[in-house]
């Protein structure tokens, strides 16, 4: 019950957004015949807005149903504590946890949420990028090594890395109504996981993975989450 309770709230933001935005979607690289099967890891790059799930209108339904049913997706206790905007991301996926700013319990519990069958889905910086380019605190933004443990956890599948052009133009975080009738930017990436960790693994070392593994995000994330020039906009 709980679980098509989730998918219908995300069909019902789908809906609300393919109606009052529209999109600039490109793929990079090799695309898989089908690109949205054996999913195991999805990293949202440049975390902006709490507005993100907005981009779940130009989302097929079966993604949006495998998030509902599979989704497992880490929330910071600051976000799920409050008490409007905590209650809705408690429902965005089919298992919401909330974790820390830290490295503790609550990560490893994170951590063993891990099924055959999760879709685990995470913003690999881990904190909000302010109208300056920085977070909260005035620090440059970075890949945290998290995302390297994911990557020892899940043994393959793929992993699709969404690079967000950014929502600042529609919300600023503290700010409460969103721009709306605006153009949604991003670039997509989906890569074979135990390929992509090989690579690593090989060029780094064990030793060296998980620093490989944040320079390399870095990379791609920095080449490709620019707002896109001249993409054809899709509804």
């Amino acid at each position: 019950m709980q679980q098509n309770l989730v998918y219908t709230l995300l069909l019902g933001i789908k809906a609300f957004s393919a109606s009052f935005y529209r999109f600039n979607i490109q793929w990079i690289g090799d695309i898989p015949s089908d690109p949205w099967a054996k999913l195991r890891l999805v990293l949202l790059m440049n975390h902006t807005s709490l507005y993100e799930p907005l981009f779940a209108g130009f989302l097929p339904n079966r993604f949006l149903r495998n998030i509902a049913f599979n989704g497992l997706v880490p929330v910071a206790d600051k976000t799920i504590n409050r008490p409007v905007v905590g209650q809705f991301f408690r429902r965005v996926a089919g298992n919401v946890t909330s974790i820390s700013r830290t490295r503790d319990l609550t990560w490893e519990k994170f951590l063993s949420d891990i099924k055959p069958d999760s879709l685990v889905i995470i913003a690999p910086e881990g904190r909000m990028k302010r109208a300056n380019g920085l977070d909260r605190e005035g620090n440059k933004m970075t890949v945290r090594g998290g995302v390297a443990d994911l990557l020892r956890a899940i043994p393959m599948g793929r992993m699709l890395i969404a690079y967000s052009g950014g929502l600042h133009h529609i919300q600023i975080p503290r700010q409460l109504i969103p721009k709306m009738f605006k153009t949604l930017h991003m670039k997509i990436e989906n890569l074979d996981i135990a390929r992509y960790k090989d690579t690593l693994m090989r060029r780094y070392g064990p030793d060296g993975f998980k620093g490989g593994v944040i320079h390399d995000l870095q990379q791609r994330r920095d080449a490709y989450c620019a707002v896109p020039a001249a993409l054809p906009a899709v509804r």
